[in-house]
């Protein structure tokens, strides 16, 4: 098993909700992809966009519906600092996690996190779980709960 599904798979446990990775037989590297496996809307794939702080070089986490797209402007005044392009050694350093399976839980290092309020108009989102190919579902307010998220709108 890999180090990053069982970090996300300790942080669950550790969050009292019952929840329950799962391993799909396809990809879920987009939520196109994900939804499909999951068998789901687009809207209720939970995608992780990371950001780099341009003040303090670090992630910043910004979970949103999947068919919506990050504001970077709106980011930005959320975040109190300008944000730019995170790169995948950035990404790895701080979230523990590799582009296309960053999960909302089980960073290396504390995320500062916002969550788009288009997740909260559904019964169960579905998160990426630490690899493309491992997902689970959950509640948006256990989700909010776990990962210390703000809910805050930043789509544009």
């Amino acid at each position: 098993m890999a180090s990053s599904l069982e970090r996300v798979e300790a942080a669950l446990a550790a969050s009292g909700v019952d929840v329950r990775v799962v391993e799909m037989p396809g990809t879920t590297r987009t939520a196109q992809d994900a939804a499909r496996e999951a068998g789901c809307g687009v809207d209720q794939i939970v995608k992780s966009i990371v950001f780099r702080g341009e003040g303090s070089g670090h992630a910043l986490l910004f979970l949103t519906a999947g068919g919506n797209r990050v504001d970077a402007g709106l980011a930005a005044t959320l975040a109190g600092e300008p944000v730019g392009k995170a790169d995948a050694s950035l990404i790895r350093a701080e979230t523990g996690f590799a582009i296309g399976g960053v999960s909302p839980v089980g960073h290396l290092r504390p995320v500062r996190t916002w969550m788009d309020p288009r997740l909260m108009a559904f019964d169960v989102v579905w998160a990426a779980a630490g690899t493309p190919r491992h997902v689970f579902a959950i509640a948006p307010g256990d989700l909010v709960r776990i990962s210390g998220a703000v809910v805050a709108p930043f789509c544009g």
